[in-house]
């Protein structure tokens, strides 16, 4: 019923740019909140960046001034513009939608995307 479709992860060169898609099919569900997290090989993985239905945004410090997120409501799709990208932005992205059905919340993650950053 719930899935997340990311697109958009690849290999660029530092400074270079990258879009991330994640493309919801909710059913039923409504949207709390959606967004990407992250996690680099031997780290935790850590929030990179959410916007929530009202359209407030949150970012880590590490990427902010650099990512926009956005989210077309009409495609239930959000992105995730990638700008001034760093070698140490490399990691896995995976998309997070927390959704509401019936007053419960459930979190939903999809398959991730690899980032990769050369210098």
């Amino acid at each position: 019923q719930v899935q997340l479709v990311e697109s958009g992860g690849g290999l660029v060169q530092a400074g270079g740019s990258l879009r991330l898609s994640c493309a919801v099919s909710r059913s039923t569900f409504t949207l709390n909140t959606i967004g990407w997290y992250r996690q680099a090989p031997g780290k935790q993985r850590e929030l990179v960046a959410t916007i929530s239905s009202g359209g407030s945004t949150k970012y880590a410090d590490s990427v902010k001034g650099r990512f926009t997120i956005s989210g077309d409501d009409a495609k239930n799709t959000v992105h995730l513009q990638m700008n001034s990208l760093k070698p140490e932005d490399t990691a896995v992205y995976s998309c997070y939608a927390a959704l509401n059905r019936f007053g419960l919340v459930y979190d939903y993650w999809g398959q991730g995307t690899q980032v990769t950053v050369s210098s």
